[in-house]
C-alpha cells in the first residue's frame, strides 16, 4: 500500500476526450461536471440512467452501448471506472495503467491511480478536498470541509463547522432555470444536508455531482416522449424515506410551484404525517426571460405578463385555458412546456385576435451554456422552431417586450 498521501493537480479538460465506464448514479453524478469542465465524454455501457440517456440524445456526450472493451482507453485523457462490477473494474484500471492514462475507481479507491474530491465551486475559485489515506477516507468528511471552505468564500470568511440538520422530513428544492450557480444558498445547503436526493432531470445537474458519495440519489428522469416516473410513485417514495427517519431533498427544476407540481408533494406528505419544507427556486418563466435579455414588463408597453402552460395543445380535451381570453390580454405572454404544441397555439392566439407580426422570443436552454434565442413572430413560429430545430427545454414569450429587447430585428410598431 502507498503510504504517500495524492499530489492535487487540477485537470484541464477542454476538448479532452474523458472515458466513463458505467452508466449508473455515479455516471449520473461525475459527467455534468465533466462537461461542464469542457471535456469530450464518452460513456461506455450496454445500460444508462434515463438523465445520461437524454444527454446521449441531445448529443452532449457518446454513448456506447456495449460492454467496456480495452481499446477504449485509447486516445483518452482520463478514465472513471464507475461500473456495479469488481471485475469490470478491475479490468478498466488495467488497461489505463498499462496506457499510463489516470484511472479513478468508484469501487475500490486504493486501487485506483486517481480519486475524485469533493469539489465545489465559488466566486470564480474551485475548491477540492481530499482525504490523505487510503484505509481512512472518509467522502462525507471532505464534502463537510469543502462545504464549509465555499460559504466562508460566500459569507467572506471561513465559518466554523457547525451541525447540520438531519431532522427526518422532506424538503422541497426549487433548482431554479438550470445554472448551479442560480440555486439559493438554502437550496444547496438542504441539498448537502441530505440522506436522500430525488432528483428531475430539469434539476441543475453539476450539483449531484458535489454530493457526498454516501447520500442517495434516486434518479425520476421524466424526458419528453421517453421514459418516466410515474408522479404518484415519486410521492410514495418521498414519503416511505422520510418514514424511514431519512431527511430527504425533492429537488426540482424552477420553482416547484410553477407546472412543477410540487404541491401534489406537499400534499401527499401532510397526509402521512412527514414534516415537508419548501426552498423556492427562481421561476424559469421569469428568470429565464431575463437572462437572455428579454424584460418581461416594461413601462409603457406592457401592464401585465400571462404564465401558460402549453404541455397540450389548445383543442386538447385536457387543456384548461382560455385561449381566446388569452389572445385579448395586450400584456406579455409566457409559455412553457409548449415547444411541441407552439405552432397549434400560435394558431389560436391569431384567431382571437392577436396579430400575426407579434413578436416572439423562444429562449432554449435557458441559464446553460447552449442557451440560444430565436426569434419568430406569431405568424412564422411554427416554422422557425421547425427550421431551428428547437428542442426542449425552451421558454417561449410573446408579445411587444420582445421588440423591446430585439429593435434590429421587428420592425418599429405602429
Amino acid at each position: 500500500m502507498d503510504a504517500h498521501p495524492p499530489y492535487p493537480s487540477g485537470l484541464r479538460l477542454t476538448g479532452r476526450r474523458v472515458l466513463m465506464v458505467g452508466g449508473g448514479h455515479v455516471a449520473q453524478r461525475r459527467v455534468p461536471a465533466l462537461l461542464a469542465s469542457g471535456a469530450v465524454v464518452t460513456v461506455v455501457s450496454p445500460e444508462v440512467t434515463p438523465a445520461i440517456e437524454a444527454l446521449a440524445d441531445s448529443g452532449e456526450i457518446a454513448w456506447q452501448q456495449r460492454a467496456f472493451e480495452d481499446s477504449d482507453v485509447d486516445g483518452t485523457w482520463y478514465v472513471i471506472a464507475a461500473t456495479d462490477d469488481h471485475d469490470a473494474n478491475q479490468a478498466v484500471s488495467m488497461a489505463s495503467e498499462s496506457r499510463r492514462v489516470f484511472c479513478v475507481r468508484a469501487d475500490d479507491a486504493t486501487a485506483a491511480s486517481a480519486w475524485t474530491p469533493a469539489v465545489g465551486r465559488s466566486s470564480g475559485v474551485t475548491v477540492a478536498v481530499l482525504s490523505n489515506e487510503e484505509s481512512n477516507r472518509d467522502p462525507q468528511r471532505s464534502a463537510a470541509i469543502r462545504d464549509e471552505i465555499l460559504e466562508g468564500l460566500r459569507e467572506g470568511a471561513i465559518a466554523a463547522p457547525h451541525h447540520r440538520d438531519r431532522t427526518p422530513g422532506v424538503v422541497l428544492v426549487g433548482g431554479g432555470p438550470g445554472d448551479p450557480e442560480l440555486v439559493s444558498v438554502a437550496g444547496r445547503k438542504a441539498l448537502m444536508q441530505a440522506d436522500v436526493v430525488v432528483a428531475d432531470r430539469l434539476a441543475p445537474r453539476e450539483l449531484l455531482g458535489e454530493l457526498p458519495s454516501t447520500t442517495e440519489l434516486v434518479d425520476v428522469a421524466k424526458i419528453p416522449r421517453g421514459r418516466f416516473t410515474a408522479q404518484e410513485a415519486i410521492n410514495e417514495l418521498i414519503v416511505a424515506r422520510a418514514l424511514e427517519g431519512k431527511r430527504v431533498v425533492r429537488f426540482k427544476g424552477g420553482d416547484s410551484f410553477v407546472f412543477g407540481r410540487g404541491y401534489e408533494e406537499v400534499l401527499a406528505c401532510r397526509a402521512a404525517g412527514v414534516p415537508v419544507t419548501v426552498v423556492p427556486g427562481l421561476t424559469s418563466p421569469v428568470a429565464v426571460p431575463a437572462l437572455a435579455g428579454i424584460p418581461i414588463t416594461h413601462r409603457g408597453i406592457t401592464h401585465e405578463f400571462t404564465v401558460v402552460s402549453g404541455h397540450v395543445p389548445p383543442d386538447h380535451h385536457d387543456s384548461l385555458v382560455d385561449y381566446e381570453a388569452v389572445a385579448r390580454l395586450t400584456g406579455t405572454l409566457v409559455l412553457m412546456m409548449a415547444v411541441e404544441n407552439a405552432a397549434a397555439i400560435a394558431e389560436a392566439l391569431v384567431r382571437g385576435g392577436r396579430d400575426t407580426a407579434t413578436p416572439v422570443a423562444v429562449v432554449c436552454d435557458g441559464s446553460m451554456p447552449a442557451e440560444r434565442t430565436v426569434l419568430a413572430t406569431l405568424g412564422t413560429l411554427g416554422e422557425q422552431i421547425a427550421a431551428e430545430r428547437v428542442r426542449a427545454p425552451a421558454i417561449i414569450v410573446v408579445g411587444e417586450v420582445v421588440r423591446v429587447a430585439h429593435p434590429e430585428y421587428f420592425a418599429p410598431h405602429g
